[in-house]
C-alpha cells in the first residue's frame, strides 16, 4: 500500500538522520567489570564492583578457564574457552574468593584464585575477609627492613611488615612477584637501576599491590606477563623513580584507586600502555615528570577522570601518545575532566614499538580524546605526528560516546602528516580550540569557528577523520598492523636515581593529591627540542591522506566520506527536477520547497521526498533514496565487523 510504502521510507529517512547527525544523548552508563583469564592466573587479585554490576570473565589464555566461587554462591559456565567470555551478575553484597576449577584447588589458596568484593564491604586484603584490621598510618614507623641482609626475598620482607616500615632493597636481581597486602609500607631500592624485580615473562606482575598508602620507590620493574607495577583497589598509591620496562601489558598501572601520584619515573616496550590511571572519578591523580617512549599508547586511562593531571612529562616514539578514553568494558564511563598539560609529546608512530590489535586505532596521533567530556589540553609542544598532532574523536564500543566540552588551548603544535589540529563527527557540543600556534586542521578553520569564547558555528566537524581511524581499527582486526615484541625493545638507558638514595626521608603515600597538586598556570610550554619536524603534510583527497593510506583507510575514509555527498547531491537534484515540473501546486509553494530542500541540509531534501508528494516513480525515490542509505549502512557495518565491533 502507498501508505505503507511510506511509512518505510520515513523510518529509512529516520535511521539515515541518525548516521549522519551522530547525536549521542550523552547518557552515562554503569559499563562492565572485566576480569580477564589468562593461563593460570585472573589478571587482578582484587576487583571491587557494585552490587547488581556485571563482571565479564574474557579468556585471553590459551587453555580453557572458569570461575567459580568457593562458596558455591555463583558460577560460570563450566569451561570458557580461548576468545570466548561468560558474564554474571552478582546482586547480593559480599566478598567473594573464586578460583578456576581447571587450574585451582576448591579452596581457593592454591592456583588461579582471586576476589571479588561486591557492593560497600569493608575487605582487607590478605586479611582472609571482611573485618577489623592494620589501618594505614601517616607516619613512617622507623623500622627497616632490608633485603637480602634481614630477608632473603623482597617478599619476604613485605610479609614481615608492619603499617609504615621501610623495605629497603639492596642491588641484584629478584626474580619473583610481590604482592602487598599490608598498607603504608615505603617499598625502596637503594640503586633504581640495579635493583631490579624480574618476572621473567613468567609471573603475572612484577609488583602487585592491593593495600592502602603504599609508595614504590627507586627500582626496576621489567618481564612481566601484564603489569610491571599494579595498584588495584587503593586509596593512595605513590611510584617515585621507577623504572618500567619489556612488561607484556602495561608498565606502571593503577586501576580502580584513587588519590594517587606517578612521578619521575619511565615505561618502554609496553604493547598496551607506558602508565594507565583507570575506571576512578574523581581520581584526585597526577602524572608528573615521566618518560614513556616505544609503548603502544604511551598514556592510557579508561573511564578515569576528575581531578587527572597529566603534567610536565615526555611521550615520544609510542604508537599514540596521551590518550584517555571511553570503553563499555570497565566502569564509571564517560572518562572526564583530565587536565594535560606542559607535556612534550613527539613522533609517536613508531611501529617498532610492540602493541596490540586494540591499541592500532589511534596509532599516529599526539594527543586523543576518545569519547570524553570536559578535559583540558593547554600549552603542550606537539610535533612530528603522521596522522594528527591533538584529536577530539567519538568512541563506538556498546555504546556509542561522543566527545564535548573539551578545550585545546595555546599548544604549539607543528609536524602532523594529516591535519595539526582535528575535531572528527560525530561530536557532541562544546568542543573549542583557541591560541594554538597550528598550520592545517579538520575542519579546515577549526580555530576561526570553534573558538573557546565568542559565537561558534554549529556541526564543525570532520566525518573522513572518524572514517580513517575506523578503517586503522578495521587493518588492526585483520592482522595489518606490525607485530612486535616487548622483549625486542632496546633496554633503557640509566635512570636519575631518587634524590637522597636510601637515606630519602620516608614517606607513605597519604594524602598524595593535596601534597603534590600541580598549579596549571604555573606550567609553562616546554621548550623546543631544536629539531625541526621531520613529517611533511600528506596529499590528501577529501581529508583522506592517499600516499600513507592503507587499503581499509582508504575504502572507509574516501567511500565514507563522500557518500553521503553524493546522496545529497543526488536527492537535491531529483528534487529541483521535480519541483521544475510540477504542475499541481502554485508557484508560492514551489519556492517554499526549493527554500527548504537548498536551505535545510539533509532534512529538507529528506523531507520533500517522504512528504511533498513528488511525481517520481515511488520505485524510484526508493531505490535512490533507500538504496543510496542502504549502501551507507553497508559500508559503516563491514567497517565494524572488520573492525571487532560488531
Amino acid at each position: 500500500m502507498p501508505g505503507s510504502r511510506r511509512a518505510h521510507l520515513v523510518l529509512a529517512m529516520l535511521l539515515a538522520g541518525a548516521v549522519l547527525a551522530g547525536c549521542s544523548d550523552g547518557e552515562e552508563r554503569a559499563g562492565t567489570v572485566n576480569v580477564p583469564m589468562y593461563d593460570n592466573f585472573f589478571a587482578r587479585e582484587v576487583t571491587r564492583v557494585p552490587v547488581g554490576g556485571r563482571v565479564r570473565f574474557p579468556n585471553e589464555g590459551r587453555a580453557p578457564h572458569n570461575a567459580v566461587a568457593v562458596d558455591g554462591s555463583w558460577r560460570t559456565r563450566d569451561r570458557v574457552d580461548n576468545d570466548q567470555a561468560a558474564t554474571i551478575v552478582l546482586d547480593t553484597p559480599g566478598v567473594y574468593r573464586f578460583f578456576c576449577s581447571f587450574h585451582a584447588t576448591e579452596d581457593g589458596r592454591q592456583g588461579m584464585a582471586a576476589t571479588l568484593v561486591v557492593g560497600d564491604v569493608t575487605y582487607y586484603p590478605g586479611q582472609g575477609g571482611a573485618g577489623q584490621a592494620v589501618t594505614p598510618v601517616k607516619r613512617p614507623s622507623g623500622a627497616t627492613r632490608r633485603v637480602p641482609e634481614d630477608h632473603r626475598t623482597i617478599q619476604a620482607a613485605v610479609d614481615a611488615a608492619r603499617p609504615g616500615d621501610l623495605i629497603l632493597i639492596g642491588p641484584g636481581v629478584y626474580r619473583e612477584e610481590v604482592k602487598v597486602t599490608m598498607p603504608s609500607l615505603v617499598i625502596r631500592g637503594r640503586d633504581r637501576n640495579r635493583v631490579i624485580v624480574d618476572a621473567e615473562f613468567q609471573r603475572p606482575n612484577g609488583i602487585g599491590v592491593t593495600a592502602d598508602g603504599v609508595a614504590v620507590e627507586n627500582l626496576t620493574v621489567r618481564n612481566a606477563l601484564i603489569n610491571g607495577l599494579f595498584w588495584t583497589g587503593v586509596r593512595s598509591y605513590r611510584a617515585s623513580y621507577v623504572t618500567a620496562y619489556a612488561n607484556k601489558d602495561y608498565g606502571i598501572y593503577a586501576f580502580d584507586s584513587v588519590d594517587g601520584l606517578f612521578e619521575h619515573s619511565y615505561a618502554s616496550g609496553s604493547p598496551d600502555s607506558g602508565f594507565y590511571i583507570g575506571q576512578c572519578h574523581p581520581c584526585d591523580a597526577v602524572i608528573d615528570r615521566v618518560v614513556a617512549e616505544r609503548n603502544a599508547l604511551g598514556y592510557s586511562g579508561t573511564n578515569a577522570g576528575g581531578n587527572l593531571q597529566i603534567v610536565r612529562s615526555t611521550w615520544r616514539l609510542n604508537w599514540a601518545g596521551i590518550v584517555p578514553n571511553t570503553l563499555d568494558s570497565e566502569l564509571l564511563p564517560p572518562f572526564r575532566q583530565v587536565d594535560i598539560v606542559g607535556n612534550h609529546v613527539e613522533g609517536n608512530h613508531n611501529r617498532g614499538a610492540p602493541g596490540v590489535p586494540l591499541e592500532w586505532g589511534p596509532f599516529g596521533n599526539g594527543i586523543v580524546l576518545g569519547g570524553g567530556n570536559d578535559s583540558l589540553v593547554l600549552r603542550n609542544r606537539v610535533v612530528d605526528h603522521a596522522n594528527h598532532g591533538i584529536l577530539i574523536t567519538p568512541n563506538l564500543d556498546e555504546h556509542f560516546w561522543t566527545s564535548s566540552g573539551n578545550q585545546v588551548r595555546d599548544n604549539v603544535v607543528e609536524g602532523s602528516g594529516r591535519a595539526d589540529l582535528a575535531l572528527s563527527g560525530p561530536a557532541g557540543s562544546g568542543n573549542c580550540f583557541q591560541g594554538n600556534q597550528a598550520r592545517t586542521s579538520l575542519p579546515v578553520g577549526l580555530q576561526a569557528f570553534q573558538r573557546c569564547s565568542g559565537l561558534r558555528l554549529p556541526l564543525r566537524m570532520d566525518l573522513s577523520t572518524t572514517l580513517v581511524s575506523l578503517g586503522q581499527v578495521a587493518e588492526a582486526n585483520t592482522g595489518g598492523y606490525p607485530v612486535n615484541r616487548p622483549e625486542d625493545q632496546p633496554a633503557p638507558p640509566p635512570q636519575a636515581p631518587l634524590p637522597g638514595g636510601a637515606g630519602a626521608p620516608v614517606r607513605p603515600a597519604v594524602d598524595v593529591f593535596a601534597e603534590h597538586r600541580v598549579d596549571l598556570a604555573q606550567v609553562p610550554l616546554p621548550a623546543a627540542s631544536g629539531q625541526p619536524p621531520t613529517v611533511r603534510k600528506e596529499p590528501t583527497v577529501f581529508g583522506v591522506p592517499i600516499l600513507a593510506a592503507s587499503p581499509f583507510q582508504l575504502v572507509f575514509a574516501l567511500y565514507g566520506y563522500l557518500l553521503p555527498f553524493v546522496l545529497y547531491a543526488a536527492w537535491t537534484s531529483l528534487a529541483l527536477w521535480d519541483l521544475a515540473r510540477r504542475d499541481d501546486i502554485g508557484r508560492g509553494a514551489i519556492l517554499a520547497w526549493i527554500a527548504v530542500v537548498l536551505l535545510v541540509p539533509f532534512v529538507g531534501v529528506i523531507a520533500y521526498h517522504v512528504l511533498g508528494r513528488p511525481k517520481l516513480p515511488a520505485w524510484l525515490r526508493a531505490a535512490v533514496v533507500g538504496g543510496g542509505l542502504v549502501a551507507y549502512l553497508i559500508v559503516l557495518g563491514v567497517g565494524a565487523l572488520l573492525g571487532g565491533i560488531a
